[in-house]
This record gives C-alpha cells, sequence and structure tokens, in this order.
C-alpha cells in the first residue's frame, strides 16, 4: 500500500515561521511535522510515499531527499502553483497507481497506530476517513458519524457530529474523469457521502491541527514533556 502526504499548502496561518521555512519542516519534539508521519508509515510496512509540494517545496526536497535515510521511497509531485487537495492528488495519481492509498495531511501530529489503515477493505467506498473530536477552534465539526458511515450535515442523520483529521484511506476511483487544476477535496467528498460510498471511524488517539505557532509551541512542549510517549 502506498501513502500520500499533502505537504504543498503556504501555511498562511503560521506566518512568520512558514515565510522560509515549509510548514511540515517545522519542528515539535525535536524533528519536522512531516517525519513523524514518515517514520509511522515506514514502522507499518508502507514504504512508497508520494508528497506534493509547492510552496517552498525545493526546501522540503533538499531535506528529505529520496527518503532512503528514513527506509523508505519518497517520490515527489512538484506542483509549482498549489492545486488544493483534490487538484495535488490528481496530479500524483501517476505515482499512486490504481489501488486504494493512505493519505495524511503534513500539517497535523497524531499518536494514531497507522497499522489499522492497513485492513480497511472499501470495497463500494471511494473513501474511509478518519475523524477526531471537535477541537477547540472548530466546535460545530464537519461530518457526521453514524454506524460506520460518514454524512454531510444536509441529510440530517442522527449521528455524532466530528472534525475530519486529515487520515483517510482513498481510492483513485474518486477521481476518475476529473481534469486537473486547482480542486479542493471536500466538494468531492461530500458527493461521495449523498452516494453513500464513504466509510468512516472516529481516532482514539491523541491529535493536534498545528495550526497556528502557538498551537506548534504547546505541542512541542507537550510531547519534549513526556506527555504523549
Amino acid at each position: 500500500m502506498k501513502a500520500m502526504i499533502l505537504a504543498a499548502g503556504m501555511g498562511n496561518r503560521m506566518r512568520p515561521l512558514t515565510l522560509h521555512t515549509p510548514k511540515p519542516l517545522l519542528e515539535v519534539g525535536g524533528k519536522p511535522l512531516i517525519v513523524w508521519h514518515i517514520e509511522k508509515l515506514q514502522a507499518i510496512g508502507v514504504t512508497e510515499i508520494v508528497i506534493n509540494t509547492a510552496w517552498l517545496g525545493e526546501k522540503l526536497a533538499a531535506a528529505l531527499g529520496d527518503g532512503s535515510q528514513f527506509g523508505v521511497s519518497i517520490l515527489w509531485s512538484h506542483e509549482g502553483e498549489g492545486l488544493e487537495t483534490a487538484g495535488g492528488i490528481i496530479n500524483a495519481l501517476p505515482l499512486l497507481g490504481t489501488e486504494p492509498f493512505i493519505l495524511i495531511n503534513g500539517d497535523v501530529w497524531t499518536s494514531m497506530d497507522f497499522s489499522c489503515l492497513l485492513n480497511v477493505q472499501l470495497a463500494e467506498d471511494l473513501a474511509h476517513l478518519v475523524f477526531v473530536t471537535n477541537p477547540e477552534q472548530h466546535p460545530q465539526g464537519d461530518f457526521t458519524l453514524a454506524n460506520g458511515r460518514a454524512y454531510t450535515f444536509e441529510q440530517e442523520q442522527p449521528g455524532e457530529a466530528l472534525t475530519y483529521s486529515g487520515v483517510a484511506v482513498i481510492d483513485p476511483k474518486m477521481f476518475e474523469g476529473l481534469e486537473g487544476g486547482k480542486r479542493p477535496l471536500a466538494p468531492l467528498l461530500k458527493q461521495a457521502m449523498l452516494e453513500q460510498k464513504i466509510s468512516a471511524s472516529k481516532m482514539h488517539a491523541v491529535w493536534v491541527d498545528v495550526g497556528t505557532p502557538e498551537r506548534l509551541n504547546v505541542l512541542d512542549q507537550q510531547i519534549k514533556q513526556g506527555l504523549y510517549a
């Protein structure tokens, strides 16, 4: 199974830290955010990792290289101008192939054991999303989880309102027939939910959306204090 780490964002909310450093290279607990993901993927045997880049992408590629220092093979999908999430995935499909792959946002940190993602069976589904309890900065959530299925709020399905963690298993079939260019992922997920083709689960692990310098600093201190060992 392959994985893709999304790393093309400009990290505007993290400025001034991201003026000269791509957001996934910002460090917590002594190592870059993206390296935590790479090491966790390598630990479960996922060794082919696609990383997309745009803002300061040359610095990201220079730091991580071909992945051999982490025991993985990194394939780079350079975008020039950022293509948003779905556009970035479509651009990288030649590297990802035709089988379902793990998708991870490069700007989150989690203690989640990714091995459960290897057991996801999509069957007729187009994706499996991992949700988290709504963080204080996003109290309303993104979607509803009910009986292992994901729903939009518009579907008014009784269940738990949760936030998408940025961790998923995606079938490339979701992007069949779609042209490249800038394209967000959320509308595609919502359409698939309306067609009842998205499964989901709730994460029972530490998860942080490292969206501001303040949250980065708090997480860094917590890891160094051994709170998430």
